[in-house]
């Protein structure tokens, strides 16, 4: 069985569950399968998004990020629930426990998707077996659909598990991307958007194959470093390991909200502002994390977005301090539009343990300050543990739908059940 895996090589699985949250409900309920379904963040007002939804509602053009109103009209017999988080999550542990059995170096990628290196799986049987195993097992014991891709490496994976669904499996060797990526337009490419599609188009980049033989000097000077790196994944390349530790890896956190109506109003706005910026100062203090850059994002009445950051002198994490930056960088930015979606985001957190305080002539006084108030909070939190006080709000939060990072909030959560701890 050793002949059917490389010697030098990897061999990876991505395993991607198909229409996850539908089909969990489906599971759930035998009356729902076959029917258009999708599951929507808010049902009753219209910021309400869909989430995900059936094959049977893709079929009349409803998809992911639509409002229900636009769904509605594609498809008027379409059934809309809203999520039940609880039960993703239960049905996420019980598939990744599933994969867990193959290997341990599991990387999940998402509630939904993950990484399998089955380089050393031999005695599991051949690549094909494996992932037919795989698939077999959580469709028979969960009733859950998914599509397997089978390759050298990450990229190739998961371009390999887009290919079939629902209940696809995809072999995508290195030999095959000539032939089977290059002729693709590039916007089709994992990892490459319409924006960047449209910035390829500039230099003359319109297919996968493209951008395969294009010049590295004139894609840094475009894309910068992701240029290049965009160019080894056309060529099939991709170094990347499997991680089982990567989904704890903040990069960001972040809250945005989509407002009743659109509205020039600044005060209604700077409101908006405040309370997300309450909710963003709430996960930094229960992840006991620090941001170093601030980030606004501001969608308006015609859906054009804008996203406008600034680092700040000193890591943050409290509501005050956000918020002001935050209402700082909107107020510059904002051209006076009705806005219909507000967005907050710290950015490049880092850990509390090492963060440090670059204390400057300026604000070293107020410090000094407040540091008699610090000792005793930690005075009595190192006594009576560390929920005995807490300054502002508390960090207990049970926010629904996709205006948090829901799946890495769900992973740290789960992360000690699992042994990662």
């Amino acid at each position: 069985m050793k002949d059917m895996y490389p010697k030098n090589g990897k061999v990876i699985l991505h395993v991607d569950m198909n229409s996850f949250y539908a089909s969990v409900e489906m599971s759930y309920d035998e009356s729902l399968k076959g029917k258009p379904l999708a599951i929507a963040g808010n049902v009753e007002e219209r910021r309400g998004i869909i989430v995900t939804c059936s094959y049977e509602a893709r079929k009349y053009g409803v998809k992911t990020t639509m409002p229900i109103w636009q769904a509605k009209k594609l498809c008027p017999q379409l059934i809309i629930k809203k999520p039940n988080f609880e039960r993703y999550r239960k049905a996420s542990l019980a598939i990744f426990e599933v994969l867990r059995q193959y290997t341990e170096i599991v990387e999940p990628v998402s509630i939904d998707e993950g990484y399998l290196d089955i380089s050393e799986c031999a005695e599991w049987g051949s690549p094909l077996e494996i992932a037919k195993s795989i698939q077999e097992r959580i469709y028979n014991t969960m009733d859950l659909p998914c599509s397997i891709g089978i390759a050298p490496n990450k990229f190739l994976a998961k371009t390999a598990s887009d290919m079939k669904k629902p209940m696809g499996i995809t072999v995508l060797r290195k030999r095959d991307v000539p032939k089977v990526l290059w002729p693709l337009q590039v916007v089709e490419m994992h990892g490459i958007g319409g924006k960047t599609a449209e910035k390829l188009q500039t230099i003359g980049i319109q297919t996968i194959g493209d951008l395969a033989k294009a010049n590295e000097t004139q894609l840094k000077q475009l894309l910068g470093i992701n240029g290049i790196r965009l160019k080894e994944r056309a060529n099939g390349m991709d170094s990347r390991l499997v991680d089982p530790e990567a989904i704890f890896d903040h990069k960001s956190i972040g809250n945005s909200t989509t407002l009743p109506k659109d509205t020039t109003n600044q005060r209604e706005l700077v409101g908006v502002l405040e309370k997300l910026s309450e909710k963003v100062a709430v996960r930094l203090k229960n992840k006991r994390l620090l941001g170093q850059k601030i980030g606004v994002t501001i969608r308006y009445k015609n859906w054009r977005t804008i996203t406008r950051s600034k680092m700040v002198s000193n890591p943050f994490f409290e509501k005050t301090d956000i918020s002001d930056w935050a209402t700082e960088l909107f107020l510059k930015n904002w051209n006076g539009e009705a806005i219909r979606l507000l967005g907050v985001t710290a950015y490049d957190v880092i850990e509390k343990e090492s963060a440090f305080k670059q204390l400057d002539i300026f604000s070293f006084e107020e410090d000094a300050d407040k540091e008699p108030l610090y000792e005793v909070m930690e005075h009595l939190q190192n006594k009576y543990g560390e929920n005995i006080i807490k300054k502002g709000l508390t960090l207990k939060e049970r926010s629904i739908g996709t205006n948090t990072s829901f799946s890495k909030d769900f992973f740290e959560r789960t992360r000690s059940k699992n042994g990662l701890r």
